[in-house]
């Protein structure tokens, strides 16, 4: 069996970006160990065009084949975006750590307002104003029966709530992809997409200004959504490292990366999603964060899977927080 360490990594560029810097990671604390990354193709990045809504594609179709590399050997590490992986997972198969969580903010992205110059009449400059929309741009803002992208059930239940105007259409590919949908296509007024995303890939928007990164399209800016607005999916921002079960070697390194604040929150919003059903694809949301102070669990969550929307939040101590998931998920079931 070979020394070396593989890490199985999707070959999107965020997840690329994402197992890259795990990768760092494993270096920079085991100098005296190899990792290498294998990029293997999913089920998911196969079938783009098919819809996450509509039950075309099962569960796990952005991780079956990273698991499949794991418990045949190939790999043994595979890196997720912890949204992407099942609660429950295939035997002989566990999650080892989770990464220190990045934003879990939503943004909604917009073609930003621009003035070109045309050629001069009568001696005076003339600005003529390109399709898009002042800076800042809210979902409120919004123009009556806008049309907003996104593949995401939480996203589009959340957005008509607020707007039972808006018309939702699917939206699938990688970040670049979805980019460029929303810069070519005229019809399409926005896209929502999570903010840990654009960062990972060092896509910026400075205020009141366009958004700046490699290979994206000019003209394009974003808005931040708050919590109270869109709250995200579960494990929205972390990492997840999955492993063999029993595979000690590995995961006393894995155990060197887990951040344990960012664990403990996965693990009661993972409880929750579970108790509600398991898919990550459903229409919930859940967001848990520690109360360092007290070191408790803080959550709130939120289904749409009934004939009416459900609100549940509550707290219990770090011990509890699996067990916090299942009693939020109770009260939002009808």
């Amino acid at each position: 069996m070979s020394d070396t360490i593989r890490i199985a990594t999707r070959g999107s560029a965020l997840a690329l970006a994402q197992s890259q810097a795990v990768l760092a990671q494993c270096q920079a604390a085991f100098p005296g160990t190899a990792f290498e990354l294998a990029v293997i193709k999913t089920t998911g990045d196969k079938l783009q065009s098919a819809s996450l809504s509509d039950g075309t594609l099962a569960k796990g179709l952005f991780t079956k084949e990273l698991e499949t590399a794991l418990l045949e050997r190939q790999a043994d590490i595979a890196v997720h975006s912890l949204k992407d992986l099942p609660t429950e997972l295939p035997d002989g198969l566990k999650l080892a750590a989770v990464t220190a969580r990045a934003d879990v903010q939503d943004v909604i992205v917009y073609r930003h307002i621009e003035y070109v110059s045309r050629a001069p009449e009568h001696g005076r400059r003339v600005d003529q104003t390109r399709r898009g929309f002042k800076p800042e741009l809210s979902i409120a803002a919004l123009p009556h029966r806008a049309t907003v992208g996104t593949s995401s059930t939480r996203r589009a239940a959340q957005l008509q709530e607020k707007r039972p105007d808006l018309r939702i259409v699917p939206l699938r590919g990688n970040v670049g992809t979805r980019l460029r949908k929303l810069s070519e296509q005229a019809n399409l007024d926005a896209i929502v997409l999570a903010r840990a995303g654009l960062d990972r890939l060092q896509i910026n928007c400075p205020a009141g200004g366009p958004m700046t990164g490699s290979d994206i399209p000019e003209g394009l800016a974003y808005t931040a959504l708050s919590i109270g607005e869109m709250l995200p999916c579960v494990g929205q921002g972390a990492i997840a490292l999955e492993i063999r079960a029993k595979d000690d070697r590995v995961e006393s390194i894995c155990a060197g990366l887990n951040h344990l604040p960012t664990h403990h929150c996965i693990i009661a919003e993972r409880s929750f999603l579970s108790a509600v059903g398991g898919g990550c694809h459903l229409a919930v949301a859940a967001y848990a964060k520690l109360d360092e102070a007290s070191q408790e669990i803080v959550m709130q969550t939120v289904s749409y899977l009934g004939k009416a929307v459900r609100r549940a939040a509550g707290r219990a101590p770090v011990k509890d927080g699996r067990a916090l998931g299942q009693r939020l998920a109770a009260e939002v079931k009808e």
